[in-house]
This record gives C-alpha cells, structure tokens and sequence, in this order.
C-alpha cells in the first residue's frame, strides 16, 4: 500500500508539472506587510521593480566570483555528495560571510542553477552595484539517493523520496560541512535557503520546519510537493517573529500558479508576513532567475 501511494504522488505530481498554463491579461506585482488585518494588510502594497534588461547578462568591466565544486559525505545517504559553491568577488577566508542554499527543479541537478539561470551574471552584476550583502551561494544536489543523476524516469517513487530525504542531508551533513569548510556565519540570522519549483516546495517544507537554521526563506514557482501552509505552520505569531523575511513568485502563466496563490492566500490569513511577487512568464527559467534578482537584495539586512 505504500508503495502504491508513492507512486500515485509520484503520477500527481508529473500531471500537475505537465498542466497547461494558464493565462493572465496582466503581471501583477505585490509586496505586501501582513501584520494587519488580512483586508487591511491588501490595501497597504506597492510595486516591486521588476528585473531591468541585461540585468543576467554578462559584463566585462566589473570583478567576477568564482565557482567550485565541493564534495562531503553524507551520513543520510551513505556515500560522498557533490554541491556547487560561488563565492563572491573579492572573496577572502579572512571575511565571515553569510550563506545562501539555492536548491534546484525536479529534472535538475547542483548545476541546473549555473546552467540555466545565470545566477554567477546576476549576483556579480549586483555586487558591482553595491545591492547585496557578501554572501556564499551553494547549489546542492535535493535528490539525496546514491544515485542523484537526473536519468531515466525523473518522477519514479524512488527519486521522489530522495527529494524528501535530503530535509535530512541538508540540515545533518551538507550545512555542517560548509560551517566547517567556508568562512560563514554559522546562525540562522545569516542563513537562507531559496529554490525552484521542487526546489521551492523543498524550501517551504523543510525551512518553515527549521526555523532554527534559516531566517530568510524564498520559493520560486513551488511545486505540487509543497505541504499545506497550515501544515507547516501552527504557530502564526512564532513563526513571524522567527522570520527576517517569507518571498513567494510565480510566473502569471504558470501552470502550477495555483500552489504558489494557495500558499499566499493561507499566509494572508494567518497574518504571516511575506512578499508575493506574480511575475511575468510561466514555469521557466526567467522567472527563477527574476526570483534570485529579487531574493537575493532582500536578505541579510
């Protein structure tokens, strides 16, 4: 019988990736203070800018990270793991900085970020700005099973579970490691942990459960494997109070839109405070590369 149940959540959450987008007349962007009311808390919004043109572009006459790979054992699956790790321009041991854990979509891997979304043109072009905080960046591998390629059928029961499983690889051996290895700040005040799709309902389960370890939580075109708002809050006012900031995006015409609304509509009634951004697009990577722009000047201030 469990099995059986994996494998129909496992088929849920393929149709619901497979859905067809839905369309909007118009993007609408909202920030939003819910300390209020939840009528009142809608009245009071504004417009968050969206990303300028050239914003993930390449530019020559500005310092650049740097990016590597780092392997660590991890006790949950049994055998070493790699991850991606960018460290910023001018980057010294000599510095403590914060750190942020970018998590990837279910057909991804650590390099799906890199590869896709420009993450390393966009954080060096905010640098050169001066719109970040010095933060490390690591791109893990949520798929924590010894085999954490994405091959051959990507929404088997197996690799469903691994993503679930790596709550447990990223909170026991893969933080740990980087406290150890990285000059980090090593308290939730300077940890966040944002994601993509699978990557953003990994976000919203396993940081919304750790308040311990993270302050700053950002979700990205969430998944079907995101858990019910009321399910991973029990305590609205404790919760807030533990949260230097809640981000949710979705594209407009994402065919997933629902889990994202869903999601916010719950936290508006619960008088959580978070920003909601509906962006312009559907489940792609322009809107997760729009949601880094955007998440990443927001933390550690």
């Amino acid at each position: 019988m469990k099995k059986m149940m994996t494998r129909i959540a496992a088929l849920a959450l393929t149709a619901a990736l497979m859905l067809p987008a839905m369309s909007y007349a118009s993007p609408v962007a909202e920030e939003q203070e819910l300390s209020l009311s939840a009528d009142a808390a809608a009245a009071i919004t504004s417009t968050i800018t969206p990303a300028p043109q050239g914003y993930d572009g390449y530019r020559n006459n500005i310092p650049h990270g740097n990016v590597q790979q780092i392997s660590y054992y991890s006790t949950t699956v049994g055998k070493s793991r790699n991850a991606m790790v960018y460290t910023p321009p001018g980057y010294t041991p000599s510095k403590t900085y914060n750190v942020l854990y970018l998590l990837h979509g279910i057909g991804g891997d650590q390099n799906e970020w890199l590869n896709g979304m420009n993450p390393r043109n966009i954080l060096d072009n905010l640098y050169s700005q001066n719109k970040l905080e010095p933060m490390i960046v690591v791109f893990p591998n949520g798929r924590a099973m010894a085999d954490d390629r994405p091959i051959g059928d990507i929404y088997a029961p197996d690799k469903v579970a691994a993503f679930e499983r790596f709550e447990f690889d990223l909170i026991n051996d893969l933080i740990p490691y980087v406290d150890s290895h990285f000059p980090v700040y090593k308290n939730k005040q300077n940890r966040a942990l944002a994601g993509l799709s699978m990557g953003g309902g990994q976000t919203l389960n396993f940081g919304l459960k750790h308040l311990d370890k993270f302050s700053w939580i950002g979700a990205f075109s969430s998944a079907p494997n995101t858990k019910p708002a009321s399910q991973l809050i029990t305590n609205p006012a404790q919760t807030a109070s533990q949260l230097k900031l809640l981000w949710l995006s979705c594209g407009a015409s994402d065919g997933l839109l629902y889990i994202s609304q869903n999601f916010h509509n719950s936290l508006t009634s619960m008088n959580v405070p978070h920003l909601w951004y509906l962006d312009i697009g559907g489940h792609e990577g322009k809107v997760w590369s729009s949601g880094l722009y955007q998440f990443s000047q927001r933390i550690f201030k």
